[in-house]
């Protein structure tokens, strides 16, 4: 199996899971009890806190909170906020969110907010004068995810957060970093974050567990109401093993960010290079430059993405159409509409997103087999006059 969909999901390091099973086996006291054999437990928490704290450079672990994963964090981020300042019923984000913060929004505004929405532009830039334009004396937050997960298009944080406490001071700044966790490097002081999230299972954790960070100016009211654990912001007893694990899945990334942004980059590259080069029908979906290392989004015109999928999944290669939360859509991606995508080719994307554990050997076998895969598609598409053309062209 050659798996290129790490933007989904990822691998578990073995160093994670061996840094998890003491606390699946022996050690498996309630970190929030009095006897001694709580101890241990209580300490990994504080441990992984200060990890996660220096994994994205917060200022202190108390503003670290532990939960399931992304989706929770965005949800007790954006409902946390909302419901602290009811007063307050504007809210931006972008048209390319993950489905998590977009569906989330929706309902809100149901409920009565008024949401913006910032577009993109052909190579999926936010449109920075929108955004500015938008915010208000009664915007109470603005979400704007780090990196697309369809796209790898990174979004240049820190200008949105001048822009964001130039118009209004008062306007809270959530991150979805997701898709940047362990691929680049993260620093919610130097970028001006109020609150950010990530997911474990981005980053070769297991799935089931992510992270919150809420800095300490912002209060919130909590999502999931009960004990006293995570001071107040989370009840629920924390899940140890995973959260050890994901410990473990973050000092491993900060190690391996260069491995990421040289050699995880390079063999991304090459991919994709491949690809456009052998065949013609074959468009990047984005702007070369400002891309997280390891993703590309390529349209391949007038064929279908998911015969594309089911060809290579018959040759044990593994990629997807776009986000794994609306795979089950027949519906053309958010993402590449708003990028206004070719229609053409829109129908025929598929990601590649790439890991520190993908070989040389892996990326060799896809471009010798995709090319064919394409070319067996095209020879039964109903469009060969327009492949005819666009043959000549290429």
């Amino acid at each position: 199996m050659i798996y290129l969909d790490n933007n989904a999901t990822t691998k578990i390091d073995d160093k994670v899971l061996e840094a998890m099973m003491p606390y699946l086996t022996t050690e498996y006291a309630n970190p929030s009890s009095m006897y001694n054999f709580s101890k241990k437990a209580s300490n990994v928490l504080k441990d992984a806190r200060g990890v996660i704290k220096d994994f994205i450079n917060a200022k202190d672990e108390k503003e670290i909170i532990f939960t399931s994963c992304g989706s929770e964090s965005a949800n007790t981020a954006i409902k946390g906020v909302l419901n602290y300042n009811k007063s307050k019923k504007h809210i931006i984000t972008s048209k390319v969110e993950h489905p998590c913060v977009l569906n989330l929004y929706q309902t809100l505004e149901k409920q009565g907010y008024k949401v913006d929405y910032i577009g993109v532009n052909s190579n999926g830039d936010l449109d920075l004068e929108q955004l500015e334009n938008a915010i208000n004396s009664d915007t109470v937050l603005v979400s704007i995810m780090w990196a697309n997960n369809e796209t790898g298009v990174i979004f240049p944080i820190q200008k949105i957060s001048e822009i964001i406490k130039s118009k209004n001071p008062e306007t809270k700044f959530f991150v979805d970093a997701v898709q940047v966790a362990g691929k680049i490097p993260m620093d919610v002081q130097e970028m001006g974050i109020d609150l950010l999230g990530i997911s474990g299972h981005k980053f070769h954790a297991p799935k089931g567990v992510g992270a919150l960070y809420i800095n300490s100016k912002t209060l919130i009211t909590p999502l999931i109401v009960g004990g006293h654990q995570e001071r107040g912001k989370r009840a629920g007893t924390e899940n140890v093993p995973y959260i050890a694990g994901m410990a473990k899945a973050a000092e491993l990334a900060m190690d391996g960010l260069k491995y990421e942004t040289t050699e995880v980059k390079r063999l991304r590259d090459k991919l994709e290079t491949t690809i456009l080069k052998r065949i013609y029908n074959a468009r990047l979906n984005t702007g070369v430059t400002n891309r997280v290392p390891n993703t590309t989004n390529i349209g391949f015109e007038y064929v279908e993405g998911e015969l594309i999928l089911l060809h290579l999944s018959d040759l044990g290669i593994c990629a997807s159409s776009g986000s794994a939360c609306t795979s089950g859509s027949l519906e053309p991606s958010h993402v590449l509409r708003a990028m206004n995508v070719p229609f053409t080719a829109i129908h025929g994307s598929i990601r590649f997103s790439l890991s520190r554990f993908t070989t040389e050997k892996e990326i060799d076998y896809v471009c010798d087999k995709l090319p064919e895969i394409i070319e067996k598609i095209t020879a039964i598409s109903p469009y060969q006059d327009e492949l005819d053309a666009l043959k000549k062209l290429k």
